[in-house]
Formats: C-alpha cells, structure tokens, sequence
C-alpha cells in the first residue's frame, strides 16, 4: 500500500474535498498546498495541489506522493504515468445536484455557468469513457463512492474506504469528518439507493 498512489477524483463538487477531509482525519497523509484557500463553497477547503493541473507537461513530483493521498478532477486520470500504481476512490454524486452545487459557485464568484442540458451530457459521456478506460488499467484498482450515500451514512461508507486501502485508515475519525449540514444543494426527487457490493473494484 505505501508503494502506492492514493488518488481522489471525480467531476467537480462531486464531494472530493470531502473524501480528503475524510482522509487525513483518518490518518491519511494527504498531498496540498492551500494555493486554493477556503470559501463559503468550501468551508474547510479544497485540498488542493497546484501541480496537479500541470501533471501533462511534469509528473516528476508524483513519486514522492506514494503512500499518500492527492486529489485529481477525473479529466486528469488519463495522464496518469503508466509506471505507478494506483487507488482510486472516485467520488459520484446525483448529476442534478452537482451540476447546481457548481452553478452556484459560478453565480458567486460572477461568471456564466454552461447550460445545464449541454453540461449533463459532456458529463455522462465523459464518464462513460472515463470507467470503460478505468477497467482496462491493471495499475489501476478503482473504488466508487456516492456522495450522496456517504452524506447518509458515513460510517458504512468509510468502511468501505478502509478495506479498499487495507486497514489504514481509522473509521471513526473518517466518519465524524462528515458536516450533513453542508450538503445543501439537494435533489430530493432523486432515489439514491446503495449497491451493497460497493464501487467496482477494478
């Protein structure tokens, strides 16, 4: 497990920073720099690391982050270099919701959010081809987690979290990371029901 890369990706607002938290309180050493500082969307920050978005162009810092934990938005997966070996908890989350949870954000911050539609449908596809590629990686070993489920039920949902990375992280402190009163743009139409095996292990 130290011999690997702990990644946390998904789209945006799809509740990483959240599996981050979650993460380090569970003794996780996580990877950031706070460039990205709190904000009303973020209330205990983005957890974020600037090299990141340049992983493309310079993955030379990425060997230095195994055994620990490092966000990545899922656009990113692909260019992951082929000779590490990674787990990632990808992090879903009801379309609805986090397509107006970043709406929201976009309102506040003064900028135009794409329509909704149009965003629905680069998201899903994206998605689509995004896991396809996930299940041909053997590098790679994947565990998906509902945000949604996890705001319901946090214990069970660390404890998946906890297997996936063989016992290293402490599930009681995983779970008490979880503040449902900031899970405020909900779909309350939507039917999230759990699949009791659990993400797809890939």
């Amino acid at each position: 497990m130290d011999g690997e890369i702990i990644i946390i990706s998904g789209l945006p607002r799809s509740g990483t920073s959240l599996m981050m938290q979650m993460l380090e309180n569970g003794g996780v050493a996580v990877v950031k720099d706070d460039v990205r500082t709190a904000d009303p969307d973020n209330p205990h920050g983005y957890y974020e690391f600037e090299k990141v978005k340049k992983i493309k162009q310079d993955a030379s810092w990425l060997a230095e982050t195994r055994g620990r934990a490092v966000k990545m938005v899922s656009q990113l997966l692909y260019d992951l270099p082929p000779n590490e070996r990674y787990r990632i908890i990808f992090m879903e989350r009801d379309m609805e919701e986090m397509l107006l949870s970043q709406e929201t954000m976009l309102n506040r911050l003064g900028r135009d959010a794409a329509p909704r539609d149009e965003m629905k449908r680069s998201y899903t596809l994206h998605l689509e081809r995004l896991h396809e590629w996930l299940r041909r990686q053997r590098n790679i070993e994947v565990l998906r987690v509902s945000y949604n489920e996890l705001v319901e039920n946090p214990q069970r949902e660390a404890e998946r979290v906890r297997k996936f990375l063989d016992g290293k992280p402490a599930v009681k402190s995983m779970a008490e990371a979880v503040d449902p009163s900031l899970y405020r743009n909900r779909n309350h139409s939507a039917n999230h029901s759990h699949d009791p095996g659990g993400g797809r292990v890939v």
